[in-house]
């Protein structure tokens, strides 16, 4: 009976749903090690920012808070208990990137207008340099799998993760320029350098439209 009525083979299923699983392994290590690196950023970033008195530091610190809770959002979308919509993922995303957006406005514009010079912070300097190295590796690993799994939640994460490199690149470059010339408003000017970037990316992942980012 066995040969006139062969058992279906569960390999191509298999076959079929490992790289599924492959995936989403791959965005729950890159998002973990997200998570545990926005941390350790976050509360260096915070702390140069209130020993330099910078307003990019400030921002850059801003950024990391923001990015903890986009990488976490992206995360929850493969915990089974869990399991939140793309679509809801996506604009919650493209949410956080419009409040990244007004932190980098709000902390520019004031320390413009107070006319605040930011000093010379090591941890500051430790913290952006480690940031300009790690977050483009994650930001086109991220792009990579958003594009897999065409994921706008994903793929707005990445934009993050890339806009924190930016912003620590421009804040080690304000805090040098300030130590050595004195230029105490570049930080600020270049912050708001920032912000198309941040808010066509924000709608792209509002509108559901992972491209936008990638």
């Amino acid at each position: 009976m066995s040969g006139l009525f062969p058992t279906r083979s569960p390999l191509p299923h298999a076959q079929v749903c490992a790289p599924e699983r492959r995936h989403a392994t791959a965005i729950f290590w890159l998002q973990g090690i997200t998570l545990a690196w926005m941390l350790v950023e976050t509360a260096v970033s915070l702390y140069a920012a209130v020993e330099a008195h910078s307003p990019a530091m400030l921002a850059f610190g801003s950024d990391s808070i923001v990015e903890l809770f986009s990488a976490s959002v992206v995360l929850l979308q493969f915990v089974p208990q869990i399991s939140i919509s793309e679509r809801i993922a996506g604009r919650t995303a493209g949410a956080l990137l419009f409040l990244l957006a007004l932190v980098v406005l709000l902390m520019a514009a004031l320390s413009l207008a107070l006319h605040l010079r930011p000093e010379t912070s090591r941890a500051g300097i430790g913290i952006t340099v480690a940031a300009i190295i790690a977050m483009p590796i994650l930001a086109g690993l991220k792009r990579r799998e958003a594009r897999r799994r065409n994921n706008p939640a994903l793929a707005a994460d990445a934009t993050q993760s890339a806009t924190c490199a930016y912003l620590a690149f421009i804040t080690l470059v304000g805090l040098s320029l300030n130590a050595i010339f004195h230029i105490g408003w570049f930080d600020s000017i270049a912050a708001l350098v920032a912000l198309p970037l941040l808010l066509k990316e924000g709608q792209a992942s509002w509108q559901g439209n992972p491209c936008g980012c990638c």
